[in-house]
């Protein structure tokens, strides 16, 4: 449900589906070796009025710090990272949901356009989403999930095993060790 209107998704094909997988399985190392992190696919969020569905969600905790939390069966407020894989969807995920996002205070926001084989990330700045490039080594860095490193180039052409290489490295970077500790002295029972 975005802005009173429900959308109905195409049928997902495989290209879709095996990049998200990659972008899951990215998110999933990262919340493995990050505790205090939770990833979900697919997962309806409750943002004020709207509902949306994103493609994968990643969030800090309620408990470590976090700004969602849950309200019944579903997650509320706002992730502090989305990802959207866009074919059919790409208008609708760069406008609308992107709109739902950026007021719901996601401070990352990813859109992987299979299309036109770009990766878009989205960063709150101000309250408004700027577009932030990649690195010169072709790297993105999170600013909400230290050591969440992504090669865009390895993602769009499918091989996992470089981004997860890529995302290795972020995981040994001192900020994520930082960034580890941090969450850890804010959890609370």
């Amino acid at each position: 449900l975005i802005g009173g209107v429900v959308y109905m998704p195409s049928p997902v094909s495989t290209q879709h589906g095996d990049t998200e997988h990659h972008v899951g399985t990215w998110l999933g190392v990262y919340e493995a070796a990050t505790p205090g992190c939770r990833g979900s696919n697919n997962a309806t969020w409750l943002m004020g009025e709207e509902a949306p569905q994103p493609d994968l969600s990643l969030r800090i905790l309620p408990e470590y710090g976090g700004q969602s939390g849950t309200q019944g069966r579903y997650a509320s407020g706002a992730p502090e990272f989305l990802a959207e894989v866009c074919i059919s969807s790409t208008a609708y995920d760069l406008h609308q949901k992107r709109a739902v996002y950026q007021e719901a205070g996601v401070q990352e926001y990813l859109a992987v356009l299979m299309r036109e084989r770009e990766l878009r990330w989205h960063r709150l700045a101000g309250g408004r989403f700027e577009v932030v490039p990649a690195a010169a080594d072709g790297v993105y860095r999170s600013a909400a999930f230290p050591g969440l490193w992504l090669d865009g180039a390895a993602l769009l052409a499918g091989d996992l095993a470089g981004v997860l290489a890529v995302l290795a490295e972020g995981l040994r970077a001192p900020e994520h060790a930082a960034f580890v500790g941090r969450l850890a002295a804010q959890r609370r029972p």
